[in-house]
């Protein structure tokens, strides 16, 4: 499997902002689209954003949609999620994902649950 590894979550008061990465080691992360997932506790897991494989096409869950922002630099190797005008609601643990290589490389979230994942950041969002 392909190891991922997210970092840049803590903690954060309601209105502010956190930029989480998620880095790639062992392969190269720009032939595959990745996703941002989160769960909170007592929660099913949640699609939050995914990007395409070049950067050319993004989308987003409705609950976040306009705050945060996904983006990749392939010459780092890194997916990054910006997360603006945080909510209490958005403190989850979040997940970046890539599919596994024998599905269509599209963004369905749905298609990254057999796939690689990293360990997870926590992002607490709280006065």
């Amino acid at each position: 499997q392909l190891q991922l590894v997210e970092s840049g979550g803590g903690l954060v008061q309601p209105g502010g902002s956190l930029r989480l990465s998620c880095a790639a080691s062992g392969f190269t992360l720009n032939y595959y689209p990745i996703a941002w997932f989160r769960q909170a506790p007592g929660k099913e897991r949640e699609g939050v954003a995914c990007i395409s494989s070049s950067g050319g096409s993004t989308n987003y869950a409705d609950s976040v949609k306009g705050r945060f922002t996904i983006s990749r630099d392939n010459a780092k190797n890194t997916v990054y999620l910006q997360m603006n005008s945080l909510k209490p609601e958005d403190t989850a643990i979040y997940y970046c994902a890539a599919p596994p290589l024998d599905v269509p490389r599209m963004c369905i979230m749905s298609l990254f649950h057999s796939g690689s994942w990293g360990q997870g950041t926590q992002v607490t969002v709280s006065s």
